[in-house]
């Protein structure tokens, strides 16, 4: 069977990085991590083709060599995917999609002509899915009868992606959260009840893609790389010798709830094993929002200190705020500005609150009528729009959401947090006379790979005319770094990470600028 893979295109938002994968000299942030797990899933003697269109057009070529077309997306992807869909079937290919958005809004894409859909984990779901193929049938839905243990989910296909593409590649090591958020969708996803790769298949994957030459950063994609203390220390214990036996060839970046910050021993062990950068869901500075919300995790210990404590420990944050909570009072775009900017938090992710299909905040949204249909792209989190009643004036929150992105993402502003940020974190463990070297930042050492100066020359560089020489701040851009080089040495490649980081925010102030202010 020859079977088309498509990864739909993103449109542009904050989580597509453009302006920083341009620095880095590659095509799009990460790859897609769970078509490639389905690819793993198909038979063996399958000819299969990825294509993933955040790096390459579809070529009639692939359109006219598939028996199959199976594709997976989220829901950003939606536009994307739907028209898809309805290629293949003008074609007349037989279509098969699954992922979060075929589990959330199932009907949309039959709507649009999926002759096959997964709804949930396509590891359960696969056997029944070839087996109707089999069988000659010609269309089908197939709907996981439970959450499987992740001992049943293969190493990914990275064989089948472009790495050079790629800014950073992706794996997992669970599934769940146990927290159970209003607005997020991860337990209506993936359950309540985290579920977990043994370590052992955690080293398989890393295996992998080193084997294929990957000496770049690696992105763990768990919804909570902590949900778990036990199991996350497990992998770790296993994850730090092996990255010194391999020469450290990779920097990781994960996504983790606040409570981290309380927790020595789990904050010095992702370190050592070169643990960089961890995306954070603060969400809010006021209690009452917390609380409605049902982020009790955050208010258990002040999230300030937290904060202060991941980044102290060389953990650089990525902290998200939302704002348009049920009951939240006028100035909380303020509010979160202020509290940024005390803690120095460079990267911040500022959302207006979307109420996602299939979340408790959803269903209680709908049952108080106040979901508004069409409008915002259907529980995107992406969106610039408000897809419900909120309960304060839309307007408002408009306003203070467009001034939060406009001085927080501003040039000047973010490069003072990022060198503030740098120095309020202590040197690296190499700098401090420990055997590990730079944390956060991979370094092949084999000869057959770049050297790390070699990897890093053509993003410096483009950083620079980015920064040091195009931009009105370019004196601002040599003064700090001159700073970090004297005060924090150890920790300049981080500091140059955070200022690339930030092309992203520069543009997308740009674009929030042109595009929303006039609506």
């Amino acid at each position: 069977m020859r079977t088309l893979l498509l990864n739909p295109r993103f449109p542009y938002s904050f989580w597509t990085l453009k302006e920083s994968i341009q620095v880095d000299g590659t095509k799009a942030l990460a790859p897609p991590l769970g078509l490639i797990t389905v690819a793993a899933l198909l038979p063996p003697a399958w000819e299969l083709r990825l294509v993933d269109l955040n790096t390459q057009a579809l070529p009639l070529e692939a359109w006219n060599w598939a028996d199959l077309v199976m594709i997976t997306g989220m829901l950003a992807q939606r536009e994307s995917m739907i028209s898809l869909i309805r290629d293949a079937k003008s074609r007349g290919k037989a279509v098969a999609v699954g992922g979060p958005y075929a589990t959330s809004l199932s009907q949309d894409l039959l709507d649009a002509g999926a002759d096959f859909l997964f709804r949930g984990e396509a590891e359960g779901t696969m056997p029944r899915f070839l087996a109707a193929l089999a069988a000659g049938e010609k269309q089908g839905v197939f709907q996981e009868d439970g959450k499987l243990e992740m001992s049943m989910s293969p190493v990914p296909r990275y064989d089948l992606l472009s790495l050079e593409d790629y800014t950073i590649m992706s794996i997992q090591t669970s599934r769940g959260c146990p927290y159970d958020c209003e607005f997020c969708d991860v337990v209506s996803l993936f359950g309540r009840k985290p579920r977990y790769k043994k370590p052992e298949q955690v080293i398989r994957e890393l295996e992998a893609v080193y084997r294929l030459g990957w000496r770049k950063g690696i992105f763990i994609s768990d919804d909570n790389f902590i949900g778990n203390r036990q199991h996350a220390l497990a992998i770790l214990e296993q994850l730090t010798p092996w990255m010194k036996s391999h020469g450290e060839p990779f920097g990781f970046w994960t996504q983790a709830s606040v409570n981290l910050g309380q927790d020595q021993e789990l904050m010095d062990q992702m370190t050592a094993a070169n643990f960089g950068f961890v995306f954070v869901g603060v969400e809010s500075t006021d209690a009452a929002s917390l609380g409605l919300s049902r982020k009790y995790h955050n208010l258990r210990n002040p999230l300030a200190e937290s904060l202060e404590a991941i980044n102290k420990n060389g953990l650089s944050l990525v902290a998200s705020f939302i704002i348009g909570f049920d009951g939240e009072e006028t100035g909380a775009g303020e509010r979160i500005r202020n509290f940024v900017e005390e803690l120095h938090i460079p990267m911040v992710m500022v959302n207006l609150l979307q109420a996602i299909p299939n979340t408790s905040l959803w269903r209680r949204l709908q049952e108080e009528g106040r979901l508004l249909e069409g409008k915002g792209a259907a529980g995107d989190i992406s969106s610039r729009e408000i897809n419900f009643i909120p309960t304060r004036p839309e307007a408002e929150i408009l306003a203070e959401y467009r001034q939060a992105i406009e001085r927080l993402y501003e040039p000047s502003a973010y490069l003072r947090r990022s060198l503030e940020v740098i120095l309020h974190m202590r040197p690296t463990r190499r700098a401090l006379g420990v055997e590990e070297k730079t944390e956060g930042v991979a370094g092949p050492r084999d000869s057959t790979q770049k050297t790390i100066k070699q990897q890093w020359l053509g993003p410096l560089l483009r950083l620079i005319w980015r920064q040091g020489i195009r931009p009105s701040f370019r004196g601002q851009f040599w003064r700090q770094l001159l700073t970090v080089l004297q005060k924090n040495p150890s920790r300049k490649m981080r500091y140059l990470n955070h200022c690339a980081l930030g092309e992203t925010l520069f543009a997308f102030r740009r674009q929030v600028r042109e595009n929303v202010l006039q609506t």
